[in-house]
């Protein structure tokens, strides 16, 4: 809780608002026993009806200031916890934006929504209980016990034993409920994982006909968070009843005491209908403040997942370098990378060096899980190598600035990811200053501009979340349009060009060529036919290369990338260019 009261303020100026009005609120609620006591004793025992009708007017007043005092406590207090809770989510925002992708994997996607939404919800709740009960329960209770003893005597000894059987009682349960809260926070991150994740597969659950064992799946999660649920109901659920009787036993111990001492003239029946009231919120008081008790173990639990979230430290820190110490624009070298996953126990690649420049085509191709991916994810820092080098422009991306070095590269993903909004916010995101030029230009270069002219909005054509409503070609070829929208000096195309026909994939690649001679260009790729041009290819085998040159020294030198060639391109057409003996750009090998 610490971490978030020193990362969220809370307005001081409300809070002592606050205050003034819960005290404003308790001593009028304080008074009208007393006046009703007064009313009893003198109004009616003494057939005074000028004094009832004063006493009454008072008593109304009072009510009314009572009532307008609750009214305004119960705005201001979901004021303050509303405003917190938005800082609060706002910051689990930006933190989670710094994170590196490592450390997203880490706490896990499901999780990080839980603890930014359900857990943050929460910690509001609980502060709004907090501030309107929390604060106000012990005035009203210290105000009363003050008042039943001033009016009551001896009969307010009874709270001598109610009070601490109730609180004896109600903090036995509350620590036996509060070892529940982790473990469900836990299990809702279950939960919502398994949703997530059947969410995002559905396609391929339904194709597959596996929704019967996915239903199994989510019941038994279900089954064991609502099991953890009945558990700390049952505990939880007995504090009313202990409650209700505690409290009936006092009330009838003080009419009991009460009705003794007004027999024998000790006590007047005013007193005496004042006092149970006093004792009544007093006993109200108390079981609020059990009930603010009672939200603390979750909210702490929650508290608690919040500030994991906003005390982790980056793996990933800012360097110093600059422009300055550039050496080279528009190159990326590898010396001797190797890198392993967060918690692997075995490299996914090993001791890869190889270097591309301005103007050239670098691609990667290898075997499915082979590593491709995970070489090209080194160069944005997505993850840091675990030994080695990998430099853009000539320096080491750890001493690079991430905003620096991000804004240098044009990264195409894998999964190709489009938000919420229109073709041309889409387009920005690479360039937020882009004007309608940039985006024909570069939708020109990603073949993207024929499916878009034929859409009715133009790039003003919706998008629905996740480019739902687009073909996984047309994501594609917008995913990569964004990229050159930033005109970066380094482009990464990861796998980008796999849903495109030959057609288009040539021609995209020729458009790059000629848009992108000042860039370096790397890209993994699953066709041979989408790499022939490449100046560099790298054939790589369990994480290590084990072949680098152009198409035809590959095919001469690499035994794993003839094999490739020949099964995509045909035995013919292999035989027919080691014949020929040139290069795809028709130069001698």
């Amino acid at each position: 809780m610490g971490t978030i009261l020193s990362r969220v303020s809370i307005n001081k100026k409300h809070v002592a608002s606050l205050l003034v009005l819960m005290l404003v609120s308790s001593i009028t609620e304080m008074m009208l026993p007393t006046l009703l006591a007064s009313m009893i004793d003198r109004g009616i025992a003494e057939a005074s009806h000028s004094f009832i009708v004063v006493t009454a007017v008072i008593m109304a007043v009072m009510a009314a200031v009572t009532c307008a005092a609750s009214i305004a406590t119960t705005v201001l207090s979901a004021k303050i916890s509303t405003r917190f809770a938005a800082d609060l989510r706002r910051q689990v925002f930006y933190k989670v934006q710094e994170l590196s992708a490592a450390d997203v994997d880490r706490f896990g996607t499901a999780s990080l929504v839980t603890r930014s939404t359900s857990d943050v919800t929460n910690v509001q709740l609980f502060l709004t209980m907090l501030l309107r009960m929390g604060v106000m329960a012990p005035l009203m209770a210290v105000a009363g016990l003050v008042l039943s003893a001033a009016t009551g005597g001896k009969v307010s000894s009874v709270l001598n034993v109610a009070i601490p059987v109730l609180l004896v009682a109600t903090t036995v349960i509350i620590l036996a409920a509060s070892r529940y809260s982790v473990a469900m926070r836990k299990k809702i991150d279950q939960l919502n994982s398994l949703f997530l994740e059947t969410l995002e597969g559905v396609r391929v659950i339904r194709a597959f006909n596996r929704q019967p064992r996915e239903m199994d799946r989510f019941r038994a999660a279900n089954q064991d968070y609502a099991r953890i649920m009945t558990r700390s109901g049952r505990v939880t659920g007995a504090l009313v009843p202990v409650i209700q009787v505690v409290f009936g036993v006092t009330t009838a111990a003080v009419m009991a005491v009460g009705s003794y001492y007004v027999g024998t003239g000790e006590m007047e029946v005013g007193a005496l209908v004042a006092n149970s009231q006093y004792i009544s919120m007093i006993l109200m008081s108390v079981i609020l403040l059990a009930a603010v008790v009672m939200m603390f173990p979750n909210a702490y639990a929650c508290a608690g997942r919040i500030s994991e979230v906003l005390e982790a430290q980056e793996s990933m820190c800012d360097g110093d370098a600059t422009d300055a110490d550039v050496t080279e624009r528009g190159s990326v070298e590898f010396r001797d990378v190797t890198f392993t996953y967060p918690g692997a126990e075995e490299p996914v690649i090993r001791d890869v060096s190889f270097k591309t420049g301005p103007g050239q085509v670098t691609a990667i191709i290898g075997r499915t899980g082979c590593g491709k991916s995970s070489v090209v994810k080194l160069v944005p820092r997505m993850y840091d190598v675990t030994c080695g080098h990998v430099l853009v422009d000539g320096v080491d991306v750890r001493k690079w600035r991430l905003q620096d070095l991000r804004a240098r590269i044009g990264y195409v993903p894998q999964k190709n990811v489009l938000f919420t909004g229109d073709i041309a916010s889409n387009l920005n995101f690479g360039n937020e200053d882009g004007a309608q030029e940039d985006w024909e230009r570069a939708a020109r270069i990603a073949c993207a501009d024929e499916f878009i002219q034929r859409k009715q909005g133009g790039y003003h054509e919706h998008i629905a979340q996740g480019g739902t409503n687009l073909s996984g070609g047309q994501r594609q070829r917008l995913a990569i349009a964004r990229a050159v929208m930033k005109k970066p000096e380094v482009y990464l195309f990861d796998d980008s060009f796999s849903a495109l026909d030959m057609r288009t994939d040539r021609q995209l690649r020729q458009n790059l060529a000629e848009a992108a001679k000042d860039a370096a260009i790397i890209m993994v790729a699953q066709r041979v036919s989408t790499i022939l041009s490449a100046d560099q290819i790298l054939v790589i085998e369990k994480g290590e290369v084990i072949g680098k040159g152009t198409h035809l020294e590959l095919l001469r030198t690499c035994p794993a990338y003839r094999e490739m060639a020949t099964l995509q391109l045909g035995e013919e057409a292999v035989a027919k260019m080691l014949a020929d003996g040139t290069d795809a750009k028709g130069g001698e090998a």
